[in-house]
């Protein structure tokens, strides 16, 4: 099973879709994931990639799609793969469409996590980061002590800049101007995409999550 995970950050889809995609037997991948791993490796691609990356420039969409394609046709992914955040623009919804059509593999759903931005503000600018290992605590203050990390016992909590509340706001638009042309492009295309209302529990959302891979 293929899924594609959207929603604005904060949403919870990396949570949800680590519980997916263990709840499945599948790998969750993300860009990120796949483009250390192929610099790390060393590959043609990965090779490619990291001279971007030494330049300080954006590693261009036809190399990271070509490392998804690689790692797409790995065999630990044979039963499927959870995709987190590989789709944030209609070129990177055509490209991964072009790839899994050479893989011979359907997109079997796209996640779509929604919240109202108000309590996205509230939840986000709720968050700190330990700054020594940046685990995430919510309804912890800034300053305090994460005793338990195991890279600094005194590791201190702080709010990133980005969970400002204006910064959330500015985020949300971001997302809003690439992500409402993703979904557009999916529907006209005629994928199934189902709407996961991010508000609740971490298990009332993960029961909406099964439901949408008919495992609910």
């Amino acid at each position: 099973m293929i899924v594609v995970l959207l929603g604005p950050p904060g949403a919870g889809k990396g949570t949800q879709g680590e519980r997916v995609a263990a709840y499945l037997g599948v790998p969750k991948i993300a860009t990120g994931d796949v483009l250390r791993a192929a610099v790390k490796a060393g590959t043609p691609l990965g090779l490619e990639a990291k001279s971007y990356m030494d330049r300080g420039d954006l590693v261009p969409d036809a190399v990271i799609l070509g490392i998804m394609k690689q790692a797409l046709a790995a065999p630990e992914q044979a039963r499927g793969v959870v995709l987190d955040g590989v789709v944030r623009t209609v070129p990177q919804a055509e490209g991964l469409a072009h790839v899994l059509a050479e893989l011979g593999k359907p997109l079997d759903v796209v996640m779509l996590f929604t919240i109202v931005e108000d309590e996205l503000v509230a939840r986000l600018s709720s968050r700190t980061v330990c700054d020594a290992c940046q685990t995430p605590f919510m309804g912890r203050q800034p300053g305090e002590t994460h005793a338990e990390c195991a890279h600094d016992p005194k590791g201190r909590l702080v709010r990133r800049k980005d969970d400002e509340p204006d910064a959330i706001r500015n985020r949300m638009r971001v997302y809003d101007a690439q992500t409402a042309p993703v979904i557009s492009w999916y529907r006209a295309h005629g994928a199934n995409i189902a709407e996961i209302d991010a508000l609740g529990t971490l298990d009332d959302v993960t029961v909406r999550a099964l439901k949408a891979v008919g495992k609910g």
